[in-house]
């Protein structure tokens, strides 16, 4: 594998169709598609300014990296990323990608991140800032996620999340097959047109959550008094600790909850309009 070590590139594709390439602390300065229809590349330590870094890159690893402003767009059309212990401040990041893993990776300006991409493997990711991280990606398994980003997870499917905590609104919107585990979900609008959303051990504020979901369901999960017209137009099974604010016209299935604040069943209510709710008896209320 050839070495560069403590050197600069830019212009424009300085590093192009390069292979078997290790690189440390290498800073690629202005200019556009630097490591661009490469393989087997290794980067540690390294800063990336200019655009577009890694475009149509085959197997390779990014490691105590940091992508500066200017190092938008910088992970497109690639597959077989390793990357860990990354900073990144540039938007619009990993695009039409496979077979991703990432490890304690922070991402600063995260507008349209991982769109369209496949089997995503993740520990410990900080979201700042943009919209619509993860949209039209499958496959993706994450564990400890932060994010303050708006609309995360729209039109995702397979996915599984633990450790979690997210503020945004309209998030997991038409999301298919998709399981939360013991995370925090803050936010109006969660989880509309869903189809087999699972929440377990979750605590959701926010309101209007979870309406017009197809075979969703909740275990052991807790919400905000700010959760008003839960459920309208769901299928659900739900299993609430603690209270819930409002539940509003949900169409099947069972609803049963510690407390439940008021319940609006009306003339908009959609057939079949069978869905039991119930207060759970000699349920202990903190």
């Amino acid at each position: 594998m050839e070495r560069i070590i403590n050197k600069e590139f830019g212009g424009e594709r300085p590093l192009f169709a390069s292979h078997d390439l290790y690189l440390e602390n290498v800073t690629i300065r202005a200019g556009e598609s630097a490591i661009k229809e490469c393989s087997n590349i290794e980067a540690v330590n390294c800063r990336f300014e200019g655009n577009y870094p890694f475009w149509h890159v085959h197997g390779f690893k990014i490691d105590r990296c940091f992508f500066d402003v200017g190092g938008r767009s910088a992970l497109w059309y690639c597959d077989h990323l390793k990357m860990k212990d990354t900073r990144i401040d540039a938007p619009k990041m990993f695009r039409e990608m496979t077979d991703i893993e990432i490890e304690n990776v922070l991402m600063n300006d995260a507008d349209e991140v991982f769109w369209r991409c496949q089997r995503l493997d993740i520990k410990n990711l900080t979201l700042h800032g943009g919209t619509y991280p993860f949209m039209f990606s499958r496959g993706i398994r994450v564990d400890g996620l932060e994010s303050d980003s708006k609309y995360v997870f729209q039109y995702v499917k397979d996915v599984e999340i633990r450790n979690a905590r997210i503020t945004t609104k309209d998030a997991f919107w038409e999301v298919e097959n998709v399981t939360i585990y013991d995370s925090v979900l803050n936010g109006e609008y969660l989880g509309w047109h869903s189809k087999n959303l699972r929440l377990v051990n979750c605590h959701i504020t926010g309101e209007q959550p979870l309406c017009y979901a197809h075979d969703l369901v909740l275990e052991n999960c807790t919400f905000g008094p700010d959760c008003d017209r839960a459920f309208e137009y769901s299928t659900v099974k739900a299993d609430i600790r603690g209270s819930i604010t409002n539940i509003k016209n949900p169409m099947s299935g069972y609803i049963v909850a510690d407390s439940i604040g008021s319940v609006t069943l009306d003339e908009n209510i959609k057939a079949p309009a069978d869905c039991r709710i119930e207060q759970r008896k000699n349920a202990k209320l903190p």
